[in-house]
């Protein structure tokens, strides 16, 4: 017993200075950061490759289709002004997509009723 207290007197002199040196200056919770971040990045490393995978495989037909369709794109989102007041689209049995739009939530905003034609049809 007598030779413990000694010993452990002498490591503790010994090993303070030891992890002095390896302390960078950063705080627990920044080394705890560091830890946790690299963990994520060697637990996500294999998605990662695989994401990029898909990338090259459907990088040149996204390229042909933005290059095509973007114009037209383009186009269509500078006559819409406001995409809050339209449904999701739907696609009818015979292929065609609709686009509804959304009933006013508003009394005021509720057209009137206009008159049907004299022929029974309604004007579009």
């Amino acid at each position: 017993m007598k030779h413990f207290i000694p010993i452990c007197a002498i490591t503790l002199t010994l090993a303070l200075p030891a992890s002095a040196e390896e302390d960078t200056g950063k705080s627990l919770m920044e080394q705890g950061a560091e830890l946790f971040f690299e963990g994520l990045r060697q637990e996500m490393e294999p998605a990662l490759d695989d994401l990029l995978g898909l990338a090259d495989q459907f990088g040149p037909a996204m390229k042909s289709f933005i290059e095509e369709m973007g114009p037209a794109l383009a186009e269509l989102a500078g006559k819409v002004q406001d995409w809050s007041a339209y449904e999701t689209p739907e696609m009818l049995p015979n292929g065609d997509i609709i686009i509804r739009k959304k009933p006013p939530q508003d009394p005021e905003d509720i057209p009137e009723q206009s008159e049907e034609e004299p022929d029974g049809a309604t004007e579009i």
